[in-house]
């Protein structure tokens, strides 16, 4: 019997099933690839077919494998995973999920009367803040175009770091700038044919628009940011209590 195997412990097809889900996480079996043939994982496990099976079945309905006519069983891309109630950046849920956040500046530049923007970070009317467009990825798969405007005062910190690798949330509380509660909503848009162009998808497929607001520790607003995320690539979990 394969040495991660306890007889005496859970049933085989469910111990098989989390040493699958480990292989998974730690990219043993990379997203596409194909998972051996279940004549090999019966020939590593010493287990019967209908164990391997029920192990792969449980995976599929969990949305990790997925069965492919013709082809065999392949790891499927993982999406990431937003949580409502949590006040996380982009790359804080890219970075938990085990991949590696990146982005590609669009443009970053100090606006004046930049509506709604302005009026929502409170700035005095004609005052300039700065906007940040970035396209957001994933281990280099792009998964999110994001639209950041920041007050003056904190613009001029971030404008001081390289936009293309900046995690704001981090370099902010360097500063002592900190980040104390959002408010944020979502709603399901399609995509423009310059939204597609950038994100790798189909003009008018679905996207997922966050738009946030956050505070600071005064109550005062210092970020105003619209990301418009694949839905194929991203979902929120939502945790309900009573």
């Amino acid at each position: 019997m394969h040495k991660e195997l306890n007889p005496e412990g859970d049933p085989l097809y469910l111990q098989i099933k989390d040493i699958f889900i480990t292989r998974i996480e730690k990219k043993f079996w990379p997203a596409g690839s194909l998972i051996p043939t279940e004549q090999e994982l019966m020939g590593e496990f010493d287990v019967s077919r209908t164990t391997i099976r029920q192990a792969i079945t449980i995976l599929v309905q969990l949305g990790l494998l997925e069965k492919k006519q013709g082809r065999g069983t392949v790891v499927k891309d993982q999406k990431l995973i937003g949580n409502l109630g949590q006040l996380k950046g982009f790359a804080e849920e890219v970075l938990e999920k085990g991949q590696t956040p990146k982005a590609q500046v669009i443009r970053a530049e100090f606006k004046r009367y930049l509506h709604p923007e302005s009026e929502l970070l409170g700035a005095v009317e004609g005052e300039a803040v700065l906007l940040v467009e970035r396209i957001r990825l994933a281990d280099d798969a792009p998964v999110a175009i994001e639209r950041t405007c920041w007050p003056k005062e904190i613009g001029q910190i971030l404008m001081g770091y390289d936009l293309n690798t900046a995690r704001y949330y981090e370099i902010l509380e360097e500063h002592g700038i900190v980040l104390k509660r959002a408010k944020e909503s979502i709603m399901a848009i399609n995509a423009t044919i310059a939204e597609a162009d950038y994100l790798g998808i189909r003009p008018g497929e679905a996207l997922l628009e966050m738009k946030r607001l956050s505070y600071g520790i005064n109550d005062q607003p210092i970020e105003s940011t619209t990301t418009k995320y694949r839905s194929d690539k991203y979902h929120y979990d939502i945790e309900l209590k009573r």
